[in-house]
C-alpha cells in the first residue's frame, strides 16, 4: 500500500469560512499554516491525496487544482473518491474508538473546528 494521507478540501485546506458557494467558486484563504504542514508531510515520504465532492464534476477539481496552485500547496493527487489511505484528515469526521454506544451523543454535539 502507498503511504497515502488523505486531506478533505473544504474545512482542512480551503478556510471554507463563507460557506457552499458552489463547486467552482473557492473563496476563502487556506487554513493557516496548511500548507507548511502538507509540505513537511510530503517531505516526510508520505503522498497526499485531496478528496472533495467538489471534484466529482471536471469545473470543480479543475477549481481545486487551481486554488492549491495559486496558493502554492503541493499535493499529489486530487480526485472525489475515496483512497485507500494511512488515515484521513477531515474536519467534518468522528475517530470511532471501538464504542458504538456513544456514536448518537457523539453525532448530536459534533461541531466542525470553525463553528466552536
Amino acid at each position: 500500500m502507498k503511504r497515502t494521507i488523505v486531506f478533505d478540501f473544504d474545512g482542512v485546506i480551503h478556510s471554507y469560512i463563507s460557506g457552499w458557494k458552489g463547486a467552482e467558486n473557492i473563496p476563502d484563504k487556506p487554513v493557516e499554516g496548511i500548507k507548511e504542514a502538507i509540505s513537511e508531510i510530503r517531505k516526510s515520504g508520505y503522498e497526499v491525496a485531496v478528496v472533495s465532492s467538489r471534484a466529482a464534476s471536471k469545473e470543480g477539481k479543475n477549481a481545486i487544482e487551481h486554488y492549491l496552485e495559486n496558493n502554492g500547496i503541493k499535493v499529489d493527487t486530487v480526485t472525489s473518491q475515496k483512497l485507500p489511505a494511512i488515515c484521513y484528515i477531515d474536519d467534518r469526521a468522528i475517530c470511532f474508538q471501538g464504542d458504538p454506544s456513544s456514536l448518537l451523543r457523539q453525532i448530536r454535539s459534533f461541531r466542525p473546528w470553525n463553528k466552536r
